[in-house]
């Protein structure tokens, strides 16, 4: 199966991504290309160690549509219990969860985290 993705994809999500969270606690962002997690990064002022666990799984994987923001939750949950954090969610309670699809569709969903220890 191929797709193409428009080159116009990036802005239509720059221009929308802040309508879609209002207050952004831990972001999970599928890595739909560099050129999506940059705009997404520079829309909502992150920081570049904000969407690592999405750069990560971008670069290991590529964009595996759906199950990339599977593989995103299971990076940010180890790297959490590795540095110790509360939280599966960097230490944060509430983390929003990003979906970007072909058409151009955009799921967003509220997550809470699991205490670690």
């Amino acid at each position: 199966m191929q797709y193409y993705l428009s080159k116009g994809v990036p802005k239509v999500i720059g221009d929308n991504i802040v309508q879609c969270c209002i207050e952004t606690f831990a972001p999970f962002v599928h890595p739909g290309g560099p050129s999506v997690l940059r705009v997404v990064e520079e829309k909502l002022g992150l920081s570049k160690e904000k969407l690592r666990a999405s750069k990560h799984v971008l670069s290991e994987y590529g964009n595996m549509w759906s199950p990339s923001v599977l593989f995103i939750l299971d990076e940010m949950r180890n790297k959490s219990m590795d540095e110790r954090k509360a939280t599966t969610g960097e230490g944060l309670q509430w983390g929003v969860l990003f979906g970007f699809g072909p058409g151009l569709t955009i799921e967003t969903i509220v997550l809470q985290s699991v205490a670690i220890h």
